[in-house]
């Protein structure tokens, strides 16, 4: 996975996929959860987080309760000792994220603690929520983090305009 040219390429396509993504929240092709699935797939096919990792590099996921309780009892330290240790609220808001990106649990592009990693994480990138037109901010906010994000809503956007009264 080449970020550089990622970060180019998100910064040429963002304005004109965020458009899109607005243009949704007003038009949903009455199919769109097939679309979504059918596109989703071939995203996958040209996509391996492990060899990008960039949510993991640019990003923090929100900590909730079960996942402070969970993640801190794997690592064998008192909940109040992880907080302490890795996590800071955010500004705000009552939500608890990491203190250092890349996220210090991020070891050569693999999370270290993946069987126990927050919600939030295990979640991302959030392409198979219901429906998919709810969560457009949360994906205008990932493309400039996610390459797969932004190859999914470029080829939903090829899609949808190539197949629809747009």
């Amino acid at each position: 996975m080449d970020l550089k040219k990622f970060r180019i390429s998100s910064a040429r396509k963002r304005k004109s996929l965020s458009a899109f993504l607005d243009k949704l929240d007003k038009i949903v092709p009455v199919d769109m959860p097939k679309v979504v699935a059918r596109v989703d797939k071939t995203v996958w096919q040209d996509i391996n987080c492990m060899e990008c990792a960039n949510c993991c590099k640019t990003m923090t996921p929100t900590f909730t309760k079960a996942d402070i309780k969970r993640i801190s009892a794997h690592l064998e330290m008192k909940p109040k000792e992880f907080v302490a240790k890795w996590l800071k609220k955010e500004e705000d808001s009552d939500d608890m994220v990491n203190t250092t990106q890349p996220c210090q649990f991020l070891v050569e592009n693999k999370c270290s603690i993946y069987e126990v990693r927050p919600a939030d994480c295990a979640e991302f990138p959030h392409h198979d929520k219901k429906p998919f037109d709810l969560y457009n901010e949360t994906f205008k906010n990932n493309l400039p983090h996610c390459p797969a994000t932004l190859l999914l809503v470029d080829r939903l956007k090829k899609v949808v305009e190539k197949e629809y009264e747009w």
